[in-house]
């Protein structure tokens, strides 16, 4: 009977142990008791009462044992990976270290939407960290400025600025803490240590893709130290990240579907200061177009440094999907992609969301343009038929120069598409003059495409800020489907939402204006009607 003892004392210390070890410890103990040197005193008889024994010890104990569901119990869950604002702090700082503690932040803004909408991904951040927004910049602890490289004079607007704040920074008292002055952006991006070399002042440097690490770095200052983050990402879209809107009571908002770009144009600085193209997932872009309906906004523009073409690869099913086609007579400056969903199905999949709500898009590039996208601009009543179609050139000699990847010939044909599947559309461009290399004739081509398209809006490298017009007491002012601004009256109105009803136009209605006079960039008119977009259409 010594086998026997051996495994039952085994089983009552592993009592709660895996059903693997103890069906070895009972094959171990069975295989010693069968190849034991001890006598044969008992007869076989004897051996096969142990062994019938031994069996039905095991099943009793096993039965009384931990079952299958134990396990699954006392298994150890796969830890979720934890999200940004409670990662571990790194080694050098403190969990507190990392909070804004009440500090206040004062955000600027210098250029394009893309900034715009950066801010408030940035302020985002950091009031998740327990940093305070104020408007006032002498109250301030914080002064971040989002900025622009995309031209010299955008540069040089952010210099004499720093030379401003490093007044204020001086003038500091010493009862309060210290000013932190940060540059973020594509300036940031581009300029790097000539920045926190030339500008002592600067303590903050933050590249387009680095907005996440800001409670890091204002963190790392509080030493003395300057800190600076411009590394350039594969795959951060900040997706996860719900902007913040700097205006309670604004009725618009920019949404951002991908960011970078692989175009390479020869003048252009985005794919250095932004990195490569990398496109969100549609379903997050899609809860935040929902979230902002609910909120009440009236319209949504989709942003991207090149945001026609959006691809969204998150999902590996998406990979099978049809690449979609190239606007004709139009090539690419790299590999053609494959696979995704394309800007197509994010565009139904946005304008479904609200049919109350107008969606715009900016800035595409003409390559990008297949039928499908002009066929749904035309078939929804929401996504307004405005396209910014940037030709940069009329001159095909420039254009190769510039690595477009297109002629005269071939955008002139697209804007000749465009207009027969879109009737009534309006078009804008954007244009360079003096290029490298640029001559007479190639600038009067130019000359000549802009009068032979005739767009509604043109935009040109060489301009002066538009002066700032002074808020009227009397007037109202909108944007109409061609995104040209418009000045009503505000004055009482018939609202054919509800018959019999007279109201004043308030931020996010819809009114019906009839044109009396035009400038170059502006409207006036007489306000008709109250509608929705559904019903303006029977006026229109």
């Amino acid at each position: 009977m010594q086998p026997l003892r051996c495994v039952l004392q085994a089983q009552g210390s592993l009592r709660w142990v895996p059903l693997a070890s103890l069906s070895w410890l009972w094959l171990r103990a069975t295989r010693m008791h069968s190849s034991s040197s001890l006598p044969n005193t008992t007869g076989p008889s004897l051996g096969r009462q142990q062994e019938n024994e031994l069996k039905t010890n095991f099943s009793s104990r096993l039965a009384t044992g931990p079952t299958f569901q134990h396990f699954l119990r006392n298994a150890s869950v796969p830890q979720e990976k934890p999200s940004p604002e409670v990662e571990d702090p790194p080694p050098y700082l403190m969990v507190d270290e990392l909070l804004g503690k009440q500090r206040k932040v004062y955000l600027e803004t210098y250029g394009c939407q893309m900034n715009v909408n950066d801010t408030e991904i940035a302020w985002s951040i950091l009031q998740q960290s327990g940093y305070l927004r104020t408007s006032n910049l002498q109250e301030a602890d914080v002064i971040l400025l989002v900025t622009c490289s995309i031209r010299e004079k955008a540069e040089q607007t952010i210099w004499n600025r720093l030379h401003q704040l490093k007044a204020l920074k001086t003038k500091r008292l010493r009862s309060r803490v210290p000013l932190k002055i940060g540059i973020l952006g594509c300036m940031a991006e581009r300029l790097k240590e000539e920045i926190l070399n030339r500008e002592k002042t600067v303590d903050v440097l933050a590249g387009p893709d680095a907005y996440r690490d800001l409670p890091r770095l204002l963190a790392v200052t509080e030493s003395g130290q300057q800190a600076a983050n411009v590394l350039l990402s594969l795959d951060e879209t900040y997706a996860d990240i719900m902007p913040v809107q700097t205006s309670p009571s604004a009725t618009s908002a920019f949404v951002s579907i991908m960011r970078g770009c692989d175009n390479m144009c020869s003048y252009c600085i985005v794919p250095f200061t932004r990195g490569r193209e990398r496109s969100r997932p549609v379903a997050s872009i899609l809860e935040e177009v929902r979230k902002l309906s609910e909120q009440g906004l009236k319209e949504v523009t989709l942003l991207g440094q090149n945001v026609n073409s959006f691809r969204d690869n998150s999902e590996i099913q998406f990979n099978n999907t049809v690449s979609t086609n190239l606007s004709r007579g139009f090539t690419t400056n790299y590999k053609t992609k494959q696979g995704g969903l394309r800007f197509a199905h994010l565009l139904d999949q946005v304008s479904r969301v609200d049919p109350e709500m107008r969606i715009r898009f900016t800035s595409p590039h003409p390559k990008d343009f297949p039928d499908e996208v002009l066929q749904l601009i035309h078939e929804r009543d929401n996504i307004c038929k405005q396209i910014h179609l940037p030709a940069q050139s009329g001159s095909t000699r420039v254009l190769e120069a510039m690595r477009r990847g297109y002629s005269r010939e071939a955008y002139v044909e697209l804007i000749h598409h465009i207009r027969d599947s879109i009737p009534g559309v309006s078009l804008s461009s954007d244009f360079i003059a003096g290029f490298c290399g640029e001559t007479e004739g190639d600038h009067l081509q130019t000359v000549s495409l802009l009068r032979e398209v005739q767009y509604n809006t043109g935009f040109l490298f060489a301009y002066s800020m538009r002066q700032l017009s002074k808020r009227s007491a009397t007037d109202l002012c909108g944007r109409n489907d061609g995104n040209l601004k418009v000045i009503f009256p505000d004055v009482e109105m018939e609202d054919v939402t509800n018959p019999g009803f007279r109201v004043r136009a308030q931020p996010g209605d819809y009114v019906l204006v009839k044109i009396t006079f035009a400038s170059s960039q502006t409207l006036k008119g007489d306000v008709l009607c109250k509608t929705t977009l559904k019903d303006s259409s029977a006026y229109c």
